[in-house]
């Protein structure tokens, strides 16, 4: 029996970050494993799509066809270059929508899910929503895949929905699912699913509960999380939790869940892997992808050289209060006055929420020099700075998963972390941990890697961190994924 699975892509519309890397790894993997048809939704964060195909495929002359799903594409294209006229007219249609949506939901009708046909658009497709993670070779099994369309936008249907608390609690609507199996949310679902589905979340973190304080619209992201979530686990959803820690957080919050919540981790991309690259490509990789957003006030570009070419140390992670790149700053300037006055410090990420006091701290060391700051790093490039690096550091406060560690460790590249619970749990013996709160503990911890008798401990570190990141290949994590889905289609427990 082939299992019908339907998996938000929204996501992947995004850039290099955990979940957006995670989708397309998963629509890539599902897709090929045997008794599983995979096909995407698609829907946009925050603007109406206009309409698609009809869910039942009809005679449609191919040019009527064609323009409609290219408004769609247009539509899930996330431009600034609306006029204020169209932002508020966009602004309106939304509204009203949203409006609607409520009304049918109070009624009992279903809401309808688009069809999207792939045949013009596998550039869309490929370079929107696939490009950024997968290898070219993947093109045509994402042009040759299904896929559907929610035409409300997420932030609509959480507000949406949030709106109706006063009424006795958040309405969410049904989706008409009927002949899906399986509908795979990336997030806590803002939605409801047709009797014959299942619903699975892949659940990345609690942090909007749990540490509400270090996000973005902390109100919204905090209610929208909690109420699609508890909402799904009154319908029965399953959630496949990234990592061990992150399930415990689920149980703890809600215990009613525990027998349908399993530890299904992320996988690693293919694009790392261990490589005899040499490492005389690193100063162009500093040079050539320099932030541009900092770019006024740095310092020309200039590498201060050890006896063995370049040292750094490196963080990959996007640039937020949570990801503690203050304390690393901290210590990587005290190991500079420590015996290190050659060390680099490289950090690669785009600009999150709340980063104008990180970068404050930044600019006097992007105008003295020694501080580099990258942004879009292809994955060839991003290869060769965990596998040189003296150690690639993630000293995160609290993370669902955290990518940059196991990619490091898959690179052959030395690892240290803070010492939190999910860090314990995914890089296991693989890292060097230290007190996430301590800056004097990290400079220990970086100072018995960088110290000139390390090497010992470090070939330790690179062979149980090759051992570890092994566990998150494709070809050891899919056949589990495919065990559960059979075990959800069935309904066992």
């Amino acid at each position: 029996m082939t299992v019908h699975i339907l998996l938000e892509l929204r996501p992947a519309l995004g850039g290099h970050a955990g979940i957006p890397q995670e989708t397309r790894l998963l629509f890539r993997g599902l897709a090929a494993l045997p008794g599983l048809q995979v096909d995407g939704l698609l829907q946009s964060s925050n603007r109406l799509l206009p309409p698609a195909l009809p869910p039942v495929a009809t005679r449609w002359r191919e040019d009527r066809k064609v323009h409609r799903l290219s408004r769609v594409v247009i539509a899930l294209q996330d431009t600034n270059d609306r006029g204020r006229f169209q932002r508020a007219a966009d602004a309106l249609r939304l509204a009203l929508a949203g409006v609607r949506l409520q009304l049918r939901t109070a009624v009992g009708l279903r809401t309808a899910l688009d069809r999207f046909e792939p045949r013009h658009f596998s550039d869309f497709l490929w370079r929107g929503l696939f490009a950024k993670t997968l290898p070219a070779e993947d093109l045509a099994q994402v042009a040759g895949a299904g896929y559907r369309v929610v035409r409300m936008p997420w932030v609509g249907l959480h507000s949406a929905a949030l709106a109706t608390r006063p009424l006795g609690g958040a309405l969410y609507p049904r989706f008409d699912t009927r002949g899906v199996d399986v509908l795979l949310a990336e997030t806590p679902f803002p939605g409801r699913v047709s009797a014959g589905t299942r619903l699975v979340v892949r659940y990345h973190d609690a942090i909007p509960l749990l540490m509400p304080h270090t996000i973005s619209a902390p109100t919204w992201h905090q209610a929208s999380h909690y109420h699609a979530l508890r909402r799904n686990v009154r319908d029965g959803a399953w959630f496949a939790c990234v990592s061990e820690s992150t399930r415990r957080d689920l149980v703890s919050l809600f215990p009613q869940a525990e027998a349908r919540a399993v530890t299904l981790p992320n996988m690693v991309s293919p694009h790392y892997f261990p490589e005899d690259s040499p490492a005389d490509r690193i100063p162009d990789i500093l040079r050539l992808r320099r932030n541009t957003q900092l770019a006024d006030g740095a310092a020309p570009f200039a590498l201060q050289r050890g006896p063995g070419g370049v040292d750094y140390l490196l963080m990959v992670s996007t640039i937020e209060p949570r990801k503690n790149h203050l304390s690393l700053l901290a210590a990587w300037e005290q190991l500079r006055h420590a015996g290190h006055p050659q060390l680099q410090l490289v950090l690669v990420g785009m600009m999150g929420w709340h980063a104008k006091a990180i970068v404050a701290k930044f600019r006097p060391w992007l105008a003295r020099g020694g501080l580099h700051v990258l942004e879009d790093v292809p994955a060839a490039e991003l290869r060769l700075l965990y596998r040189h690096a003296r150690a690639t550091v993630c000293p995160s406060f609290g993370e669902g998963f955290d990518f940059s560690g196991i990619e490091a460790m898959r690179c052959g590249g030395v690892v240290a972390a803070s010492d939190i619970p999910v860090h314990r749990d995914v890089f296991a013996d693989g890292c060097e941990l230290f007190h996430p709160y301590d800056v004097s503990d990290q400079v220990r911890c970086l100072q018995r890697l960088l110290a000139p008798e390390a090497q010992v401990l470090r070939q330790a570190l690179v062979a149980r961190g090759d051992t570890v990141a092994r566990r998150y290949l494709p070809e050891v994590l899919l056949p589990r994924w495919q065990d559960f889905l059979q075990q959800v289609v069935r309904g066992a427990t």
